[in-house]
């Protein structure tokens, strides 16, 4: 049972409340099983953040799926390491992301709570941890009900080989508190929070500046951080949260602490970077989180930073931080490598956390410790033995796992350097065009943030990366993540899900936050999930289908956006393709200027929405021409991989407008969709000098339109059974002879390009 040392305050009524709701929610352990089943569709290394929503996208598309986590928290970075103040400066939240963040807003809005509470700024997310794990365990509850959906959990248990047959990935051997099991698996999928995985399946990967196999212990990489979940408390701090005396090293961490938070010390003004130090009130707003022990609320509105009552920390308390490794910023390659040296790291960053809550209860005088109501662990963490008695409560309250912001990272089909990221995010932007990645699977905003180990000495220069790099290529907008870094150059059946994509450091300093990590897992699943379905190697998987899959799950994937088309307009997701693919130009691309994307308030940005420059024009109701229509359909029939069917040529009348009926035939040929026989001129025989007249076409009843002796009725028999006319189901009979729109054409070619057929010898 958890042991409350919270004083009694008047919160009698939420904790019935809070009771209330336990006893009607399945139990977190409930989720987790204790022995795997011998197979499985999709195995995912890593429960945190990406390797869930990886779990829960395959799951839901009817494969099965293990989760195998290390620790006892699943959540990764956002949850299990208490980093629960999401860095979305994009702030287009989507698909899996936006769900999960949705539901946890519907939870606090029932609290009466604002969620709006970290970085200075209302407009802002951040969670609880603990209320973070609730909601991804109650995905995970939703996702088993259904019959077809198999999503089984491991909990402390962590995957110690993986079985090979020649370069394909097959199964791996999983080790826990239950002994050790053999699992076999079409698909594994590492989301672990060191890129684990990776060196047992043979992966080549980079660490550091350097690469396998001639990887350099001594490489360095960003520090990493234990962060702290802090609260007030506002009738004294309870005696066990309190200790007595500061730990061996103090002296040196006080002298930290005190450039970073003071008594006396400034307030934020919204301006970057911060000044040095700041006092008490303007650190919590940084990392304030939403407090459901107390009836008070809160934003990160400035008149609102004082009533704070919860926070993180995750500032001035990164390891080894402003002092170094031995002369050097940032950490040793080998604490990656060796596991030894990983644990006496780790160990020396809980410890330097600690010391931080002791300067804040006697340094800086303050009513605060640990949140006794987010983690609790029954055993003393092993990270925490040999504590003195008095520190051991506090201990047990700290996060399970530390905030790792650099891991191994997959060689993979494609390495993603800085500066195809900035080209990226100037899409549309200061008069450039369509820089988009045909393969885009998500959307983030960040900027090449590197906590030390960010000298010329430690950047990848065979990638073109230096230190320069950071501000050169600061991304000037939202960026897309491509498909093709999560796929190993050199081994099949094995995907990367966390921050162990294909990509430079300064790369990966962008794309390591949670919500990227959590869409990206989610495209992960989606192809795994495909993979199995069809009998496809991963890589040849058409990133299309795996678009199709992401769009109806509402993932926005394109940076372009249209005045015309909303996001609540019908063929929003198909004009996103057209995007993706280069299939049309739009009428008027958007002029946006490029931005500071770190400034939420960036006065260029803002001129730039109210004149509406953002937004371009698509065209969706302007009819297309011969000359499009084919361009389109070469463009579209490429991005299927398909090698089937051909384009029709543009003829000699490449300005007229096309008819619904001329598209249908011209999409089954196209796609070489299996249309029955059309009243098309029949060969010549032989020894003959002219056609024989061609049969006529009989009436034939499509699925949902009235039959016709229209020459197009068979192919548009065809498509409505295959669901590609779904935009026209509400109308009696098929107008053959009515023009079609751009938008109609994007809506008709997404779903001809996810119904293509792959050529035998691809499967």
């Amino acid at each position: 049972m958890k042991k409350k040392l919270r004083s009694q305050p008047l919160f009698v009524s939420l904790l019935l409340l809070c009771l209330l709701f336990c006893l009607t929610q399945p139990s977190l352990l409930e989720a987790a099983v204790k022995t795997p089943h011998g197979s499985y569709d999709v195995v995912v290394a890593g429960g945190g953040i990406g390797g869930i929503a990886a779990a829960i996208q395959a799951a839901r598309l009817g494969v099965s799926v293990l989760v195998v986590e290390p620790s006892d928290w699943i959540g990764g970075q956002a949850i299990a390491a208490g980093v629960s103040t999401m860095d979305d400066l994009s702030r287009l939240r989507s698909g899996i992301y936006l769900e999960f963040i949705s539901r946890l807003k519907e939870r606090y809005d029932l609290r009466g709570k604002s969620m709006g509470t970290c970085y200075w700024d209302p407009r802002t997310v951040a969670f609880e941890p603990s209320l973070g794990q609730k909601v991804l365990y109650e995905m995970i509850e939703e996702t088993r009900s259904t019959p077809s959906h198999k999503l089984d959990l491991l909990l402390s248990t962590s995957v110690t080989q993986v079985k090979l047959e020649g370069k394909t990935v097959t199964g791996v051997t999983l080790h826990g508190a239950e002994g050790s099991h053999k699992v076999a698996c079409h698909v594994l999928i590492d989301a672990t929070e060191y890129g684990d995985v990776l060196p047992l399946a043979k992966a080549d990967y980079r660490l550091g500046n350097s690469v396998t196999p001639f990887i350099d212990p001594e490489a360095m990489i960003q520090d990493i951080t234990w962060v702290a979940i802090l609260q007030r408390y506002p009738n004294g701090v309870p005696n066990a949260l309190r200790p007595s005396l500061p730990l061996p090293g103090y002296e040196l961490a006080q002298r930290n602490y005190e450039s970073y938070v003071t008594k006396d010390g400034k307030d934020f003004k919204g301006v970057y970077p911060v000044e040095l130090p700041v006092n008490f009130v303007s650190h919590n707003a940084y990392r304030g989180l939403p407090d459901s022990s107390s009836f008070w609320t809160y934003d990160g509105t400035p008149s609102n930073w004082p009533y704070i009552t919860k926070t993180g920390v995750n500032w001035g308390n990164d390891y080894p931080g402003k002092y170094g490794w031995q002369g050097n910023r940032g950490l040793p390659a080998a604490y990656i490598e060796d596991l030894t040296l990983r644990k006496e790291i780790e160990r020396e960053a809980f410890l330097k956390t600690l010391h931080f809550i002791y300067y804040m209860q006697n340094d800086l005088g303050e009513s605060w410790s640990v949140a006794d109501d987010e983690y609790h662990h029954p055993q003393i963490p092993s990270v925490a033995e040999g504590l003195p008695a008095d520190w051991l409560e506090i201990a047990r309250r700290m996060p399970p796992i530390p905030y790792v912001r650099e891991s191994r990272r997959v060689v993979g089909v494609h390495t993603l350097t800085s500066a195809e990221l900035l080209r990226n995010s100037l899409s549309y932007r200061d008069g450039q065009t369509n820089h988009e990645f045909s393969d885009a699977i998500a959307i983030g905003g960040y900027i090449l943030d590197l906590h030390g180990a960010d000298t010329d000495a430690d950047m990848e220069w065979e990638l073109g990366e230096r230190a320069a790099s950071s501000q050169l290529n600061r991304p000037r907008g939202p960026f897309q993540v491509p498909l093709r870094i999560l796929l190993p150059k050199d081994k099949e059946g094995l995907l990367a899900a966390e921050k162990n994509l294909s990509m430079s450091r300064l790369t990966a300093g962008a794309l390591r936050l949670q919500p990227i990590c959590m869409m990206v897992g989610q495209a992960a699943g989606a192809l795994a999930a495909l993979s199995v379905q069809n009998g496809l190697p991963l890589r040849d998987v058409p990133p299309v289908r795996v678009h199709s899959v992401l769009l109806d799950a509402g993932v926005v994937l394109s940076l372009c956006k249209y005045s015309d088309v909303p996001p609540e307009h019908p063929y929003y997701k198909s004009v996103q393709l057209v995007n993706l693919y280069s299939l049309l130009d739009p009428l008027e691309p958007p002029h946006a200027p490029s931005y500071n994307i770190s400034d939420l308030d960036d006065p260029v940005l803002a001129m730039a929405i109210i004149k509406g420059h953002d937004k371009g024009v698509f065209g969706v109701d302007e009819m297309i021409t011969q000359t499009e229509m084919v361009q389109m359909m070469e463009r579209a029939r490429e991005a299927s991989r398909t090698t089937l069917g051909q384009v029709p040529p543009i003829g000699s009348k490449p300005d007229r407008f096309i008819s619904r009926g001329v598209f249908a035939k011209a999409l089954c040929q196209t796609f070489d969709f299996d249309a029955p026989e059309e009243a098309a001129p029949s060969k010549a025989k032989k020894g003959r000098g002219k056609r024989e007249k061609a049969p006529q076409p009989r009436p034939r009843k499509s699925s949902f339109f009235t039959p016709s002796e229209h020459p197009s009725a068979p192919a548009v028999e065809l498509l409505s059974a295959k669901g590609i006319l779904d935009l026209y189901k509400t109308e009696r009979a098929f107008r053959y002879g009515h023009p079609v729109t751009r938008g109609e054409a994007a809506e008709m070619l997404m779903k001809a390009m996810a119904a293509a057929q792959l050529p035998e010898k691809a499967k």
